[in-house]
C-alpha cells in the first residue's frame, strides 16, 4: 500500500469526523437527544478522529517501515472506523438495534490494527 494512499485516507477520515461531529452537534442534536444517544454518537466521532490520526501516522510510518504488517494495520483500523463508528452513528440516529453487535467487532479490528502496527515496526 502506498503511503500517499494511506495519508489521503487518514485525512478523509479526520475531515469526515469533523463534519459528522458538527452535524451531530447542530442538525442532529434534537434527534440524538430524543433518542438519548448523544454519548454514543460522540464516542463514534471521537474514535473516528483518533483512528483517522492513527492512519495518518501509519502513512508516515510506512515511509520508513515497508511491511505487510503496516498495510494490515491500515486495513484493520479502516474497517474498525467503519464498523465501530458507523454502527454507533446508525444506533444513535435511527435506533437500528441490529447494529449493536457490530460495534464490538469494530473494536476488535482496532485492537488487531494496533497489534499489526506493533509487529510491523518491531521487525
Amino acid at each position: 500500500m502506498k503511503s500517499n494512499t494511506i495519508l489521503k485516507t487518514g485525512a478523509i477520515i479526520c475531515g469526515l469526523a469533523v463534519i459528522i461531529g458538527a452535524f451531530g452537534a447542530h442538525a442532529l442534536k434534537p434527534i440524538l437527544e430524543a433518542n438519548d444517544r448523544v454519548s454514543p454518537y460522540e464516542t463514534g466521532v471521537l474514535y473516528q478522529m483518533f483512528h483517522g490520526l492513527a492512519i495518518l501516522a501509519l502513512g508516515i510510518i510506512s515511509q520508513t517501515y515497508s511491511s505487510k504488517w503496516i498495510s494490515r494495520a491500515f486495513w484493520c483500523l479502516l474497517f474498525g472506523v467503519i464498523l465501530f463508528s458507523g454502527s454507533l452513528y446508525g444506533l444513535s440516529i435511527w435506533k437500528i438495534g441490529i447494529l449493536g453487535p457490530i460495534t464490538p467487532i469494530g473494536g476488535v479490528f482496532f485492537v488487531i490494527g494496533w497489534v499489526c502496527l506493533f509487529i510491523g515496526v518491531k521487525q
